[in-house]
């Protein structure tokens, strides 16, 4: 019963963020704004990925499948967990433009929560290494070298936080950067720890 009601869950919060991220993109179509960087924005792409790994976990649950690979969960986990932080503390102030509030309170606040419980309440079967989580910081890394190379070319970025054009250049950029990076790396270290310990302590009481 504990599953069906977490898979429920999986699939209720996935589809309010697809929806979320349909008005969006829909909103930004109906402005005449780029969709190029619509899709250059972490937010959506690690709200993409929560999409997709709840909805996929949440149906596997329910039929009885199997579920989505817990690695995978984890780097989605991440990122979300990631977006939630850097919004509270870095952007919470700034004016968002064309963003909807309440797509704001989804992408922003609500699904960076869902992801981290969902992990939680559901850990990994088997335990992760630190070597193999690693390789949830590939992503991160591709994204701000295409950011800062795609902003050089076409004059925009998404975050004031990467935006070489502000007071200090690429010197504030660079700290940022390594702010950012190292964010990740702890952050996952923790994701790790915690649902390695969560996920043997459930065995152990399922046993």
């Amino acid at each position: 019963m504990r599953d069906r009601v977490l898979n429920v869950l999986r699939l209720g919060f996935g589809l309010l963020a697809a929806v979320a991220l349909g008005v969006q993109a829909h909103r930004t179509v109906l402005l005449d704004l780029s969709m190029a960087n619509f899709f250059s924005y972490f937010t959506n792409l690690s709200n993409m990925a929560a999409v997709v790994v709840l909805l996929v976990g949440g149906t596997l649950g329910l039929l009885g499948r199997g579920r989505v690979p817990d690695l995978v969960r984890g780097g989605v986990v991440l990122y979300m967990t990631i977006t939630g932080l850097v919004y509270a503390v870095a952007l919470s102030g700034y004016d968002l433009g064309p963003l909807l509030p309440w797509v704001n309170t989804v992408v922003h606040r609500l699904l960076p929560l869902v992801l981290l419980a969902d992990w939680l309440a559901d850990p990994p079967r088997r335990p992760i290494s630190r070597q193999r989580a690693l390789s949830w910081l590939l992503f991160p890394l591709l994204y701000l070298s295409y950011t800062l190379i795609r902003g050089a070319v076409v004059d925009w970025y998404p975050y004031p936080f990467l935006d070489p054009r502000h007071p200090d250049g690429y010197g504030r950029v660079g700290v940022a950067c390594l702010l950012v990076t190292l964010a990740f790396a702890g952050v996952g270290a923790a994701l790790v720890w915690a649902g390695n310990r969560l996920g043997a302590s459930r065995g152990t009481a399922g046993s």
